[in-house]
C-alpha cells in the first residue's frame, strides 16, 4: 500500500485484495475464523456420545449440557464476529472520516478483547468438564479427541483473539495522531489520503 495511513490505503481508492489478505489483522481475524469453526464443529459433530445401555446422547464434557452449549455458542458467535470484522477490515480504507475510522477501532478493540476473554472462560468451562467426566459415561472413548480439539483451539483463541485486540489498540494510537495532527494543523493537507 502506498501512503497509506493507519494500516488503510488511500480513502476512497480501488480495493486491493493482495495487500488486503497480507495485513496481520486480515491473517488473524481468518486463523479465529478457522479456529472458531474447529471448535463448534468438533462439539456438534462428535460432542454428544451416549452409553451402551441409553439411547439419549449426552455431551461429552461430563454430561454438562452447558458445557456444550457454551462451546457451541462461542463457536458459532466468534465465526459470524470474525466475518463482521473482515468485512469492517476491507471497508476501513473507504472510510475517510478520522471520527469514524477511530469509532470502527474502538469497536474493534472492545469486540476483540470481550472474545479473547469469553474464550478463556470456555476454555477454562470445557477443560474443567473435560476432566470430570468419568470414563464410565464413555465406555467406547468416542468423541475424545474431538472434546481434545476444541479444548485445544479454545486455548490457541484466546491469544488470537488477544493479538487482535492489541493490533486494534496499535491501530488506535495511529489514528489519534492523526487527529491531533489535524487539530494542530487545520490548513495543512492531511496525511491521510
Amino acid at each position: 500500500m502506498d501512503g497509506g495511513a493507519f494500516g488503510a490505503g488511500k480513502a476512497g481508492g480501488a480495493f486491493d485484495p493482495q495487500a488486503f489478505i497480507r495485513q496481520p489483522q486480515t491473517i488473524l481475524r481468518f486463523v479465529s475464523w478457522v479456529f472458531s469453526i474447529v471448535v463448534f464443529g468438533s462439539i456438534v459433530n462428535e460432542g454428544y456420545v451416549n452409553r451402551v445401555d441409553e439411547v439419549e446422547e449426552h455431551c461429552i464434557f461430563n454430561r454438562n449440557h452447558n458445557a456444550c452449549n457454551y462451546g457451541i455458542t462461542v463457536g458459532v458467535l466468534a465465526f459470524l464476529s470474525c466475518l463482521l470484522y473482515l468485512a469492517l477490515d476491507a471497508y476501513f480504507p473507504q472510510i475517510s472520516s478520522v471520527k469514524d475510522r477511530k469509532k470502527a477501532v474502538l469497536s474493534d478493540i472492545g469486540v476483540s478483547a470481550f472474545w479473547a476473554f469469553l474464550w478463556f472462560v470456555g476454555f477454562c468451562f470445557l477443560t474443567n468438564q473435560w476432566q470430570a467426566s468419568k470414563p464410565e459415561d464413555n465406555p467406547l472413548n468416542e468423541g475424545g479427541d474431538a472434546a481434545r480439539a476444541a479444548i485445544t483451539f479454545s486455548f490457541f483463541s484466546i491469544f488470537t483473539w488477544g493479538c487482535l485486540a492489541f493490533l486494534a489498540f496499535r491501530r488506535l494510537g495511529d489514528i489519534n495522531f492523526q487527529e491531533e495532527y489535524n487539530t494542530l494543523f487545520p490548513n495543512s493537507p492531511s496525511l491521510l489520503p
